[in-house]
């Protein structure tokens, strides 16, 4: 593993080194969305994202999970991947309870239906509860099954509000927020202006399809500017940071954004 852009010490690849190379920054909320895709921009091949992950995208992917306080998942995506708890990693132990984290990051689910298995481990056996945020006019006998399993957020009503349920999960105390998708779910955060940072991996492969792109949802209006601030490359993969250009002054070794 080479760190192409960017400037982290210590040795490259390494569970610490990913740790500072993807830190949060220090103060205040950050959400954070992390992707894969083809060359030719795929979010999916034959139907799952792992299909275009490798050994270094699932590691960087374990780092960003150990991270964050909460991962925030649509439905569909929690669905079609078989979305598992969030665990406990030791290598992260004395990190998370420095930081006054929980043992695990917490799971949101994203959904307007309640379609969900309450059955599955997710909910059933999580180390730390599942949150579900769904509609403030939620089917009542979907949402009393549903507050049963898991804590449950509304916020909106037809469809999720994103703006208010981010700020719910930031007044719960979990700052460090992390996006897994699906596509769906990453275009409306892109369009609400929630989002702060982009991780996506690069996997060297053409797969043509009908697959989503990462973001997948209307062309939003105010495009969104990113900066590159961090380029790390392993046997043709690609894994980038992009931050929110708010400032073109600042610089990516500044302590708010490393």
């Amino acid at each position: 593993m080479e760190q192409l852009l960017g400037n982290t010490p210590g040795t490259p690849g390494s569970l610490e080194w990913l740790a500072e190379a993807y830190a949060y920054p220090s103060d205040g909320p950050w959400l954070r969305a992390n992707m894969v895709a083809s060359l030719d921009g795929a979010a999916r091949l034959d139907g799952l994202s792992d299909g275009l992950s490798s050994e270094a995208d699932k590691r960087i992917f374990g780092v960003l999970r150990a991270l964050c306080d909460v991962v925030l998942v649509g439905a569909e995506t929690v669905r079609a991947e078989g979305y598992r708890p969030g665990r406990a990693r030791a290598e992260f132990a004395e990190r998370r309870r420095a930081a006054g984290q929980l043992p695990a990051p917490v799971i949101a689910v994203v959904t307007r239906s309640l379609d969900l298995d309450l059955s599955a481990p997710l909910f059933a056996s999580p180390l730390v509860p599942t949150v579900v945020i769904t509609t403030e006019d939620a089917p009542s006998e979907k949402l009393a099954r549903t507050a049963a399993a898991a804590d449950v957020i509304t916020a909106g009503t037809g469809s999720v509000d994103l703006p208010r349920a981010v700020a719910a999960l930031t007044e719960r105390g979990w700052h460090r927020q992390l996006s897994e998708g699906g596509p769906r779910l990453l275009g409306q955060l892109a369009a609400d202006g929630l989002l702060d940072e982009l991780c996506l991996s690069l996997a060297p492969l053409v797969t043509a399809g009908d697959s989503p792109r990462i973001v997948n949802g209307p062309q939003i209006a105010d495009v969104r500017r990113m900066r590159l601030v961090s380029l790390i490359e392993e046997k043709g993969f690609l894994f980038t940071r992009y931050l929110r250009s708010t400032d073109p002054d600042r610089s990516p070794s500044d302590p708010a954004l490393t």
